[in-house]
């Protein structure tokens, strides 16, 4: 059910797109402080009516809350943050040099911003979750697949064409599994959720158990390691050895001030956490992890929807004119 209006002038609409449905919340701040039914994407088989969908939503929710003052929304995918261009959508089919970012201007007469979905999360963890106050950071959601985002001296680093920071594509064996675009050996080709169950099952199998690929998906791996299950135990100790790896790298390129890891996968604590922060502390030089953290994301589910809508929310107050 909607909520009744806001007063608060600093209110922007966050729509997460992902690759099973878009969701929509109204923020303030940290905080969504409303928001309306998420859309199935697989009941739409082109960009178009899609579209319209996602707008009448955001017509119903400007209904209620008038004071929006801006769009943000984030997307999985190749996006050009300058012009709002989406390259493509993952898991979402017929989009394709989709200029989202003046689709959703013209319809609704807001100022919008198009983000990749991961820059949004790494956005809302540096400005108001695990991040605040720091300026150099690597930010990694696990899900479906494996978004990356960078902070850099106090900016977001998006390089020539806004496609930086893709470090699911990041290499960790260079005679791997082939990825989508030739690459060899890429992370989220290993710890993307259906791959952790393939090998997962795979790994039971090899040591005489069998299970369904349902009682190998995270959550069931993380259940049965809780409950003392030693092959479930080495199973994440074989993930945070092969996310250990692409960190890693990404330590010694770029030198943060800490690691922040979300996303479903990211639930499983300390089953992920601890052998991940030894094996990343025993394979850099004492001055990479002095005062290295590695912290799990304060934001969940909504992390897409604040980053978006505290990027719009930025970009309509750095071009408000000066008193």
């Amino acid at each position: 059910m909607m909520n009744t209006p806001s007063s608060s002038p600093t209110t922007a609409l966050g729509v997460d797109f992902g690759g099973t449905s878009v969701k929509f919340g109204v923020v303030q701040g940290h905080d969504v402080i409303d928001s309306a039914p998420a859309i199935a994407t697989e009941d739409y088989t082109e960009p178009a009516p899609l579209i319209d969908a996602i707008v009448r939503v955001i017509e119903d929710l400007r209904v209620h809350h008038p004071n929006i003052a801006a769009i943000g929304a984030g997307v999985p995918g190749f996006v050009d943050f300058q012009t709002g261009i989406i390259d493509n959508l993952t898991n979402v089919a017929g989009w394709s040099n989709i200029s989202l970012r003046e689709i959703l201007h013209q319809r609704i007469g807001l100022p919008v911003t198009v983000e990749n979905d991961a820059n949004c999360m790494a956005y809302a963890e540096w400005k108001q979750g695990a991040g605040r106050g720091m300026q150099h950071l690597v930010c990694l959601t696990l899900g479906t697949g494996v978004g990356g985002g960078i902070i850099t001296h106090g900016h977001m680093l998006r390089g020539a064409q806004s496609l930086a920071g893709e470090l699911g594509q990041t290499s960790i064996d260079y005679q791997g599994r082939k990825g989508a675009y030739g690459n060899l050996g890429a992370l989220e080709d290993y710890i993307g959720n259906n791959e952790i169950a393939a090998d997962a099952r795979e790994h039971y199998l090899t040591r005489g158990a069998e299970r369904s690929i349902t009682a190998c998906t995270p959550a069931a791996l993380s259940k049965a390691a809780n409950d003392g299950d030693p092959i479930a135990i080495e199973i994440w100790e074989g993930v945070a050895a092969k996310l250990a790896t692409t960190i890693i790298n990404a330590c010694w390129l770029l030198n943060p001030e800490a690691i922040i890891i979300g996303g479903g996968i990211s639930k499983a604590g300390e089953l992920l956490f601890a052998p991940l922060k030894e094996k990343i502390t025993s394979q850099l030089s004492p001055a990479f992890c002095k005062n290295l953290k590695i912290l799990p994301a304060a934001f969940s589910n909504d992390a897409g929807i604040i980053g978006a809508a505290s990027l719009s929310m930025e970009k309509v107050e750095n071009s408000a004119p000066r008193a």
